[in-house]
């Protein structure tokens, strides 16, 4: 049986796929990744998956679009309509800014 192993360099850092073992089950399978992806450069950990158990999600094959195609207009300022909005904040400021005149010009006659 053919098993998949991804090795983990550094706690923190993405599996790779490293290569392949031939075993007839799990157990030998993790010692035989460990003798041929672990032994001379120390590793974090692998992963040892069986072959078959690996699905894959080909993007021509079944017509999915994969990254860069989702849009995210949302993300830039210049893509919302602010007119109301803005009018009702300018608004907004200019009665803040003469109401702390007033108080001023109230608190000054005491």
């Amino acid at each position: 049986m053919r098993w998949e192993v991804f090795r983990q360099e550094k706690r923190k850092d993405y599996h790779v796929h490293v290569g392949d073992v031939h075993a007839p089950n799990a157990e030998l399978a993790k010692q035989y990744a460990q003798v041929m992806h672990a032994r001379r450069k120390p590793a974090n950990s692998l992963w040892v998956v069986p072959k078959d158990a690996i699905e894959t999600v080909d993007a021509d094959e079944h017509d999915v679009a994969m990254g860069g195609l989702t849009q995210k207009e949302y993300r830039w300022a210049t893509n919302y309509s602010t007119g109301e909005m803005a009018e009702e904040i300018e608004d907004s400021e200019r009665e803040q800014a003469e109401a702390e005149r007033d108080r001023k010009a109230t608190q000054g006659d005491d």
